[in-house]
């Protein structure tokens, strides 16, 4: 096979012209950067968290690029075109669409920070513009945002700005939001069986030969999704089951405010120093532990 891309989480092969293989490393990033440390057993948990999903979502009807796991850390899928976002019209076929849907259910991450310095009012969330928001409020309603893909730092983008982008007509902008929704209520009913709360996720799609749509890449995991514990949120505890715990971590030493000023300036962004082992036995031991609360399986 050839080695056709290397990603941040993982590696991708050509099998043939219609089918790629994803080999799921035990690398690391936050904040579009890599960590110059491996996480033990990381990709292997990621990959059968993967195949999980995508099992759930064409049991209801939703198109998939999946076709096969290889134990223990690797997948084969449909192969579709990465297009120059440039070429895409309401025509192409095949391709990935070069957008990221993040869908949120409670207050949490860049959403609160963004809360907190008044760039999101209450009424974007459905809520009344006297209403106090805190950190951990669970939203009335999902809050969908769309931002890039292939750029090499995210951006949060308008419905406008997407479907230009995405090349998506009106009509495929909903069927992807309505993916979306009936994706996150098959996982919040799957996890509240193991208490589980699921707080937000990432997804992405491609349209097929046919453009018809499909869910792709990974979604449901430890790395594209936001968990919290159920018991330990009745307390008013929020602990990040997720990699959400590095971002957390690097947020704790300063290193993410250094990274932030040196982009809104224009500096050289500073490297990302490495986890300490004792942080990176800890992550280790908590990709396991959620590979088992999210789908019910033992690891071993």
């Amino acid at each position: 096979m050839k080695l056709i891309g290397q990603g941040k989480v993982k590696d991708v092969f050509e099998v043939d012209a219609h089918t790629l293989e994803f080999q799921f490393t035990d690398k690391i990033s936050v904040f579009d950067k890599i960590i110059p440390s491996l996480i033990p057993h990381k990709g292997e948990t990621l990959c059968r968290s993967s195949a999980f999903w995508f099992q759930v979502a064409r049991s209801n009807g939703i198109k998939t690029h999946f076709k096969e796991l290889i134990p223990p850390n690797m997948m084969r899928v449909q192969k579709v075109q990465i297009l120059d976002p440039s070429k895409i019209t309401k025509k192409s076929n095949n391709f990935l669409i070069p957008l990221e849907v993040i869908s949120r259910h409670y207050v949490a991450g860049s959403l609160w920070d963004r809360i907190k310095s008044g760039q999101v009012k209450p009424q974007r969330l459905k809520l009344k513009a006297n209403t106090e928001v805190k950190y951990g409020d669970k939203l009335p309603e999902p809050y969908l945002e769309f931002t890039t893909k292939l750029e090499k730092v995210d951006r949060l983008l308008t419905k406008t700005e997407a479907m230009k982008i995405g090349g998506l007509t009106a009509e495929e902008y909903k069927e992807i939001v309505d993916a979306v929704l009936t994706i996150d209520g098959k996982i919040a009913e799957e996890v509240e069986k193991r208490d589980l709360i699921h707080v937000d996720g990432k997804k992405e799609y491609a349209f097929d030969e046919d453009r018809e749509l499909m869910i792709v890449d990974t979604f449901g995991t430890a790395d594209e999704d936001r968990w919290w514990d159920w018991e330990s949120c009745s307390k008013g505890q929020f602990a990040e089951l997720s990699k959400e715990n590095v971002r957390q971590y690097y947020r704790q030493q300063g290193y993410y405010d250094k990274l932030m000023e040196a982009r809104r300036t224009g500096r050289q962004e500073p490297k990302i120093p490495a986890l300490p082992e004792t942080k990176i036995k800890e992550i280790s031991d908590l990709y396991i532990e959620m590979f088992e609360r999210i789908t019910g399986e033992s690891y071993r």
